[in-house]
């Protein structure tokens, strides 16, 4: 029956993790209230047996308890929007491992995950042209003016500005270059020289973003720095006739400021696919102006689902089998 190793993994915050198991047993628990699709479990079926170890299955669960029972004796776990918090991993006493399959990770309490030596990583990429499309779709059907049967305008021409030039970004550049938008980005993360590189003109202020550009799609985190960092001000530099697009985190708008900026400026329009916690305002206030869809749909599609779940099941294989830990999110 197989045998045991130790296996010194990584430093996090001055601590040396160490993973030990035998290979026979070593468990993976895919847990999803809203399950995968099933060409993508059996894919992830494919990868976990394939490395000789189990696989179980948590879907459609409608109780905390019910996922706390499960983690119990998982060595490593795959989940979707699912909420890992302190208590999750506090049940999870042989946990070395969480992947968030997606780009966003605010759903693990990553400083938990530290707390109990458990490496969380997320999969980055992999869903990026599905939220890129999507991204898009709403800037034609924003400047179509909602197909209402109006004429509006198109995307040939218009300056489009990314805000955060990471993967999704990226694809979004790449669409928009495709409608014969001119694209302009900025990310203080992001070299001008990447930006060059896509073809995109590299900006360095939102600021500047804002009042270059007719129409903005965010690709920003939620996290202390940009929550509410999208305000009336800043929105309100946009030239007449501006579009905001927001397929990342509805966290990062001043709701009540963007309000009163489309009250002040009938001419501006809002798209979003994570619907605000003032829906029904924006609504109420903005017909033929707003948009939302009824939950988060940037990733909702068959290939990215498909995509992320397999890149989830091959990290956990490779920090097993290798310690590769490229994709750990709590550093």
């Amino acid at each position: 029956m197989g045998y045991s190793y130790i296996m010194p993994v990584k430093h996090i915050k001055g601590k040396t993790i160490e993973l030990t198991s035998l290979f026979e047993t070593m468990k993976v628990l895919v847990a999803t209230e809203k399950p995968f699709a099933k060409v993508a479990v059996d894919g992830i079926r494919e990868v976990v047996e394939g490395a000789g170890y189990e696989l179980a299955l948590l879907e459609k669960y409608t109780d905390k308890a019910q996922l706390l029972e499960a983690v119990a004796d998982a060595d490593a776990l795959i989940i979707r929007s699912d909420i890992v918090d302190a208590a999750v991993l506090d049940a999870a006493k042989q946990l070395k491992i969480v992947v968030r399959a997606g780009a966003g990770y605010d759903n693990i309490d990553l400083e938990a995950a530290t707390a109990h030596k458990v490496v969380a990583m997320n999969t980055p990429g992999q869903n990026s042209n599905a939220v890129a499309e999507l991204a898009l779709g709403m800037m034609v059907y924003a400047v179509r003016n909602l197909y209402n049967g109006t004429s509006g305008t198109e995307l040939k021409g218009k300056k489009l500005g990314i805000h955060a030039f990471g993967n999704v970004g990226r694809n979004v550049a790449r669409i928009a270059q495709g409608f014969g938008m001119e694209v302009y980005a900025y990310d203080a993360y992001c070299p001008d020289e990447a930006m060059v590189a896509a073809d995109v003109k590299p900006v360095h202020s939102a600021e500047e973003l804002y009042k270059t550009c007719d129409i903005v799609s965010l690709h920003i985190p939620a996290t202390a720095e940009t929550k509410n960092s999208i305000n009336h001000d800043l929105v309100n530099l946009m030239p007449k006739g501006g579009v905001l697009v927001n397929t990342a985190r509805k966290e990062v708008i001043d709701e009540e400021g963007l309000i009163a900026l489309m009250q002040e400026r009938a001419d501006l329009k809002y798209m979003t696919d994570i619907m605000p916690v003032a829906d029904a305002k924006f609504r109420t206030l903005f017909e033929g102006r707003y948009f939302a869809t009824p939950k988060k749909m940037g990733a909702q599609t068959a290939e990215a689902n498909i995509n992320a779940g397999i890149a989830a099941a091959k990290q956990i294989v490779d920090f097993f089998q290798n310690g590769n830990t490229r994709f750990q999110i709590n550093k």
